[in-house]
Formats: structure tokens, sequence, C-alpha cells
């Protein structure tokens, strides 16, 4: 490819970035606030932040290291083991499987929030007025209208998807600008509407549902699967890899971004906790439109609203377009079903594009039986778990590299990035165990990861032909 073709720092950058500030911002305030105290949300971000530069240190690292191996994480699972052996082909597609999962369903968080801020220009969406009731089950006007109008906006970005990546890619580019736009406005009505009386006390517990107290380091432990969600997309650059004109750029911008999207996160975060009560917030399907609603009243929360929603779309048009191209890369690869490959004329995977949306279909009908944000919390939960396989596996691969001494000449340089690998590994894990302590999530999550090997034998068979 011609270099004056490819990608270079700022343009990766801009990857990254528009990947990770996406519905997170957007309703991490409220999720947030339920189960930390300011203390706890901020320590939560630090946390998490240090925890993710590892992980974009190893993404980065391996980008210099193994160049020839691009298209997502999933391609160091299979690296992990002998190639061509059953443990390759299935620790490959395994990780592949997590990933998808994650992304799909991830794709959900993000229509379901463009349905809440949707309702500051249709109350009706919240409405709570019973439609009818089948046994110990009550269907909502408000539920209902919100499934209509994530099935609506899902299947409206296929389309859009199908007719072509330029003209997707076009809109996608307005909706970043303007949601920079947003940003900006929002920091600085912020910063003169900011109440300390709000966030006071600013350490203090949280209760589980028997009741029981809850100090900071387990409010941040509490806080831990939901800021990660917030940095899903940090390896974008490194999906990209392939494509970049330096192979440095591809380290150099994914730190720069996380560093970008981590200030954002801390800046909007601190100051809706002192825009809104902490009641207020826990009540809010939009805590950002809320929180500037109290300031400039209705006229200011829609256009801010507005602006919200066109990021929401570009940000689902993004995010649907990668969620197809991960099995559709993965198939190339040896490591997804074949099926998976299958293009149209216009060069879409078409068959990834359905089963992909299809099934996100299903996990819209969450918002049937939940409120906006419940469905938010239990898709950030699904996909971040999902998301932390090949994450993972992303690190051990750099320890495998580590301890065998592949491609390094200098001792130190080996063991900084054993360091790193090692405190990468440990935040997954982490992670992992914060987020599945809750059994109910626990069996669900493993559920969602084991019903990939039902699929496996197509896999290994079509490697085998």
């Amino acid at each position: 490819m011609d270099t004056n073709k490819k990608l270079g720092l700022w343009i990766l950058t801009a990857l990254v970035v528009g990947n990770m500030v996406g519905s997170g911002i957007f309703m991490l305030p409220r999720t947030l606030s339920e189960v930390a105290s300011p203390a706890g949300v901020i320590a939560a971000w630090v946390v998490t932040g240090f925890g993710v530069l590892m992980i974009a240190l190893v993404f980065g690292n391996l980008a210099l290291r193994k160049p020839e191996l691009s298209g997502g994480p999933q391609i160091y699972a299979k690296e992990l083991f002998e190639s061509g052996s059953n443990a390759s082909t299935l620790s490959g597609f395994m990780s592949s499987w997590g990933y998808w999962i994650g992304n799909l369903v991830g794709n959900i968080a993000i229509i379901t929030t463009f349905a809440g801020y949707l309702s500051t220009f249709f109350p009706a969406l919240v409405n709570q007025a019973e439609l009818f009731t089948i046994g110990n089950f009550t269907l909502k006007t408000g539920n209902a209208l919100t499934f209509i109008v994530c099935t609506l906006l899902l299947w409206f970005v296929h389309f859009i998807i199908m007719n072509g990546l330029e003209n997707a890619g076009k809109i996608n580019l307005v909706a970043t600008a303007t949601k920079v736009i947003g940003f900006l406005l929002f920091i600085v009505i912020g910063l003169f509407a900011f109440q300390k009386a709000n966030i006071m006390p600013f350490v203090a517990p949280r209760y589980d549902e028997i009741g029981h107290s809850i100090g900071l380091l387990g409010q941040v432990n509490n806080a831990a699967v939901a800021t990660l969600w917030a940095f899903l997309g940090v390896e974008s650059a490194i999906v990209f890899a392939s494509r970049a004109k330096k192979s440095m750029d591809v380290k150099r911008a994914t730190i720069l971004g996380l560093m970008i999207a981590l200030a954002i996160y801390i800046g909007i975060s601190s100051l809706v906790l002192g825009m809104l009560s902490h009641d207020a917030l826990l009540a809010s399907d939009k805590p950002l439109i809320d929180a500037i609603y109290t300031v400039l009243g209705p006229i200011g929360g829609k256009i801010l609203a507005a602006i919200g929603l066109i990021s929401l779309f570009g940000s689902t048009i993004g995010w649907v377009m990668l969620s197809a191209e991960i099995p559709y890369q993965a198939a190339k690869q040896g490591l997804f079903l074949p099926s998976f490959l299958k293009v149209n004329k216009k060069g879409i995977p078409v068959f990834s594009m359905i089963i992909t949306n299809g099934l996100g279909q299903l996990f819209i009908f969450s918002t049937i039986s939940n409120t906006i944000a419940s469905a938010f919390d239990f898709m950030i939960i699904v996909a971040t778990l999902s998301y932390l396989v090949p994450y993972f596996i992303s690190s051990a691969f750099q320890l495998k590299l580590v301890f065998t001494g592949e491609t390094y000449t200098t001792g130190r340089s080996r063991m900084i990035d054993g360091i790193i690998g090692v405190l990468a590994t440990l935040y997954s894990i982490w992670v992992i165990y914060a987020g599945t302590a809750d059994l109910q999530t626990f069996i669900f999550g493993v559920l969602l990861l084991a019903s990939g090997i039902l699929f496996y034998k197509r896999v290994k068979h079509a490697n085998s032909i």
C-alpha cells in the first residue's frame, strides 16, 4: 500500500479516542454513583486508567515486535501455541468469539443510551403506564416504545452500512466532530455550575442489597467493570496496524488516545457529580442532560441532547461496522466459521452483518422488562467481561515473548516488558473476578463464552480441509 494512503499518528489517535469515548460518557456517571462515593469514583478511574495503560502498552509493544500479526487481538491467542495445533485454533477461535460477543453486546448498550437521550424530546419513552400484564410480567408503555426505537436504530444503521462504507464513514466523521463540540460545551458550563455540596461527603460508604456497608476499596472493586467499559476500544489502533505509516505510531496513538479519553472521563464524571445531587443522579436515564438542565433549563438540555444523539448515532455506525468486521477477519485467518467470509458486491461482510445484528436484536429484548439504565448496566457487564478474554490473552502472549526471548536483544527492555505483561495480566484477572462476583452475572458470562464451543467443530473441520 502507498505510504501516502496509510494512517498517520493523529488519524490513529482519533480512531482510538472516537471508539473509546462512546456511550460510557453519557451513562456512566449514574452507574458509578450507584456503587461508589465521589472518592470511590475518582479512585476507580485512576486504577482503571493505570490498568488499561498496561494493556495499551502491551498492544503497542506487540505491534512493534510482531507487526505481521495484525487484524485484532484475537490473532495473539492463536500464536500462544504451536502453529496448526488444535490448541492454537481453539484459543484463537475462543478469543475471537469473546471479542465478537463483547462488541455486539456493547453496540446495544450504545443503542439503549440513544433511546435514553431521545426521551428528552419524547417523554413517552419513560412512561410507566401499564399496557398489559401476563403472569408476573408487565409491559409498560415506555419499555415498549424503547424497544421499538432501539430496533429501528439497529436496522437503520445496518441498512446504511450495507450500502457502502464510504457514506457510513462520512456520517461517523460528522458525529465525532459534533461529539467534541458537545464535550467542550459541557465542560465549560460544568465548571461554573459545580457545587461542592453535591459531592459531600466525599468519602462515604455504600450499601449492598442486604444493608452491609461497603468501604472505599470495595467501592473501587465494584466500579471496576463499569470504568473498564469506558476504555473498550483502546485496541483500535492495533486493529488498523497493517494500515499505519509506522509501527511506532500504533503504540503512540494507543497511549495518547488513552490519556485523552481518561482526561475526558475523569473531568466530565467529576463535574456531573457536582452538578446533580446523589439522589437525582441515581434516578437519571440521561445524567449529562439532566445536569445541564439544572443550569440552562429545557433549552440547554435539548441542545446537549441533540448533540448526544448525533454522537451516539455515529458511535453506533462505527461499532456495528467493527462488530461485523471482527468475525470476518477472524474467518480469513481460519479462526471463525467459514460462512462469515461471505461479502456483497460492495465488499461488506453481509453474513456477518446479519448474524451480528440479529443477535444484537435478541439483547434489545432486555429493554422490555428493564429501565433504560438497568438495561445499560446489564449490557456493559456482559460486554466488558467478554472483552477481557482477548485482553488477558494478549497480555499472556507478551509474557510468552518475554520468557522465550523472541524478538529481544537486550535484557533491560525484556525485563520492563515482563513487568508490564504481569501487571496487565493481573489487572485483567482482577476485573474478571470483580465482574463475576455476582453469581448470576458469572453464570451468564460463562454460558455466553462457552456457547462458542458449539460452533468450534465447524471451524476445526474447515481448517483440516
